[in-house]
């Protein structure tokens, strides 16, 4: 009973070919087409005016060197998005529930950031590892500190998406399985479950939005220190 409910987290496959490369395009289907007129329709219309707001709210922190990003910052967080909401449904399968899709995604982008900052600033790139006014006997430490906390930024990105989903999607099912169990002998105890896992629910929606939002930020955020 244990391992069954890991085995949601395992990749799909359709003889013997892994289906995790459908799972991970199915949402680009989602995104509107081009198309010649100003207004395709009411969809396309309410898809466009919530990417024109992500994309203000992810180029908020940067100043202007920084907006060259916004079409891979927005790309990437309407991905998140729409991979995160659509692992919600039932019998679907999570692509960012894996941890080495989340560092593939999380290492080359902060490697990026990083690389320009070393680029462009390299002396106040460096000097972010020593902060000013250290006293000499905590320098060698300080910098041994800072350095791990650097190189440590794509695993925490990558990690705290993975467990926060994982979490959530464990949590629903132990929920619903206990609901399913109790319904037969206790109705009463039954429907109070049922009512916590529809505001789980409600709840796992918005951890799936904030996540995708904090994954994104937490990139522009390190984008700017290096610009």
């Amino acid at each position: 009973m244990n391992l069954s409910f890991f085995d949601q987290f395992s990749s799909p496959s359709l003889l013997g070919i892994p289906l995790i490369l459908v799972a991970t395009l199915l949402p680009a289907l989602l995104l509107p087409s081009p198309n010649n007129r100003w207004v395709a329709g009411r969809l396309s219309t309410l898809q466009l005016w919530l990417i024109s707001l992500i994309t203000k709210q992810l180029m908020i922190p940067l100043d202007k060197k920084g907006h060259k990003w916004a079409l891979i910052l927005t790309s990437l967080m309407l991905f998140l998005l729409l991979t995160n909401l659509l692992g919600l449904l039932p019998y679907t399968f999570t692509p960012t529930t894996q941890l080495s899709m989340n560092l593939a995604l999380a290492f080359p982008l902060w490697l990026a950031t990083l690389l320009i900052g070393l680029r462009n600033q390299p002396s106040v790139s460096l000097g972010h590892l020593l902060p000013e006014g250290t006293p000499t006997p905590l320098i060698p430490a300080l910098i041994l500190i800072e350095t791990t906390s650097l190189l440590i930024r794509p695993l925490a990105l990558g990690v705290r998406l993975t467990a926060n989903l994982t979490a959530g999607h464990l949590l629903i099912q132990l929920i619903s399985t206990a609901t399913t169990a109790l319904f037969s002998t206790m109705p009463a105890v039954s429907f109070l479950t049922l009512i916590i896992l529809f505001l789980l629910t409600i709840l796992e929606l918005a951890v799936a939005m904030i996540q995708a939002y904090v994954f994104v930020l937490l990139l522009s955020l390190y984008l700017q220190e290096n610009i």
